[in-house]
């Protein structure tokens, strides 16, 4: 263990004279009381040993801002898919790899979604060994715990990734990013937990708040039909039935056949409405509503925030209230459960 703090007095004298000045007392202080902080169990880890604020990286905006609610201010929070990009398909830019150079933490959904943030982040471990990575979907669920569906066939072994808009599995993000950052971050250990324990509270009501909205939709209408396929864990934990979705497995447009299916199973169904999505085109949607008779109701999100940046409901409580008034009332229910609920962030 003498011999990695050595490693790490020599790297702090060439990149800084005052953290060197410092670090020297310590050092010196610690050989001559024979004292254990360099410990037997866990090193330090040269990227946290001067207290050095934690640079956070994240994938989609919703689990952007459930790490925003349990970091706060003590970390350096980026969030590297932008609204509105399909993130099944958002390819890295060369300015997004410098910035996981430089990261040391990256927390993504996991589940396949971002395998190409993944990619990049073991290629980075060959220039910044300290880097970490949380997968939340990956040990939130296990692969029995998976759903696979039409967007997301079995045969080609990626399951559906979208756990984050059942809000049950949204709390468990908050608690694995709660945990990594207390491991990584040991100092800030009340704040993370704070802010975590405040956030849940709020999650918490927004989850007793869409099974009480989703109950005022009239059973025969508990029905969903997106162009996406999204709410493949949304669906069973508030009582809700996905028929199907108009986006096949590959991300492309669907073909004739597909629509024909589709259009058969809404009729004999009897789905009441279809749901646009706010990153793909409604042309499709639009023909098959026509076809089927049925309504075209409002946009419903899972990766991008309503409102912009600065507004109390850019966030991922708010994206799911947003949701709910846009599934819920078309399907004949009504959201008064949550319409007191404030959206806004929670971090202190």
């Amino acid at each position: 263990m003498i011999a990695c703090a050595y490693k790490l007095y020599r790297q702090i004298y060439h990149r800084n004279y005052t953290s060197f000045l410092v670090f020297s007392i310590v050092f010196f202080s610690v050989l001559i009381l024979g004292d254990s902080g360099f410990g037997n169990e866990k090193e330090i880890n040269p990227a946290y040993a001067l207290n050095k604020t934690l640079s956070v990286i994240t994938s989609v905006s919703p689990i952007t801002n459930i790490v925003k609610n349990v970091g706060g201010d003590r970390i350096n929070l980026t969030g590297l898919v932008p609204e509105g990009v399909n993130s099944h398909t958002f390819e890295l830019v060369p300015s997004d790899v410098i910035k996981l150079n430089k990261a040391d933490l990256v927390i993504i959904n996991g589940l396949f979604l971002e395998d190409n943030i993944e990619k990049a982040v073991n290629e980075t471990l060959k220039k910044n060994p300290n880097i970490q990575l949380l997968k939340l979907g990956d040990n939130t669920v296990n692969s029995t715990d998976w759903i696979f569906d039409f967007s997301f066939p079995k045969e080609q072994g990626h399951p559906n990734p979208h756990l984050w808009l059942n809000v049950a599995y949204a709390m468990q993000f908050v608690n694995l990013t709660r945990d990594k950052l207390i491991e990584m971050d040991p100092d800030n250990t009340d704040y993370y937990d704070d802010n975590a324990n405040r956030y849940v509270n709020l999650l918490k009501q927004l989850d007793e708040g869409i099974k009480s909205s989703v109950e005022t939709i009239p059973p025969q209408n508990r029905k969903l039909v997106t162009y996406h396929d999204s709410w493949a864990y949304f669906a069973p934990r508030y009582n809700m039935t996905v028929i199907g979705a108009v986006q096949p497995s590959d991300f492309s447009e669907p073909s004739p056949l597909d629509i024909a299916k589709l259009i058969d199973q809404i009729k004999n169904e009897k789905v009441p409405a279809i749901f646009a999505s706010e990153v793909f085109s409604n042309k499709i949607v639009d023909q098959i509503a026509k076809e089927s008779n049925v309504s075209i109701v409002e946009t419903l999100r899972d990766d991008a925030l309503p409102g912009n940046v600065d507004d109390n409901n850019h966030t991922y409580v708010g994206m799911m209230i947003e949701n709910m008034k846009n599934m819920v009332i078309p399907l004949g229910g009504n959201i008064e459960k949550l319409n007191a609920l404030n959206p806004g962030n929670t971090f202190n």
